[in-house]
């Protein structure tokens, strides 16, 4: 699994979203899979307006806390600043800043993203390139990612 940091100059992104924690989605009770689901029967790329690319991104936002606190998750693509939102959809912004940037093997999605949450949990602060920042992560699930039985996703850490 690779890390690299980068500088993120920040963006938007319209998509659908959750609430959840790790904790609800460990007890088999989240919201996470039922979310990605709406996402792919309701062909919610398709729909959102002013799209940059054809990336599918997932948001990690709105911590209560740390990684134990509650979160809102939000599964959508990056767009331009006066794209309009659709009914059902919400608008959130990635912070510019520091992200220490995961690239999964690659493999069955289901397994390969799991795999790098768990890796980043294990990891000291001084491993991740600082402090996490408990603002905005995500996922970039992109052309690497078009088959999800061989698929390859970078995860974006915000880290102060």
């Amino acid at each position: 699994m690779e890390q690299t940091i980068v500088s993120e100059t920040g963006f938007r992104v319209i998509g659908i979203e959750a609430r959840t924690s790790n904790a609800r989605e460990m007890a088999g009770a989240g919201r996470i899979a039922q979310l990605w689901a709406r996402f792919f029967k309701d062909n919610t790329l398709t729909r959102i307006p002013g799209r940059r690319d054809d990336a599918i991104v997932a948001v990690y936002t709105e911590y209560a806390g740390d990684q134990d606190g509650e979160y809102t998750l939000v599964i959508g693509a990056r767009v331009g600043a006066s794209a309009e939102v659709p009914s059902g959809m919400v608008a959130k912004v990635v912070p510019a800043g520091r992200y220490a940037v995961f690239t999964s093997g690659k493999g069955p999605v289901e397994k390969v993203v799991p795999q790098v949450w768990q890796k980043i949990w294990s990891l000291a602060s001084s491993e991740l390139g600082g402090p996490r920042a408990f603002v905005a992560d995500y996922e970039v699930y992109d052309s690497r990612a078009a088959n999800p039985r061989d698929a390859q996703v970078d995860v974006y850490l915000g880290i102060r």
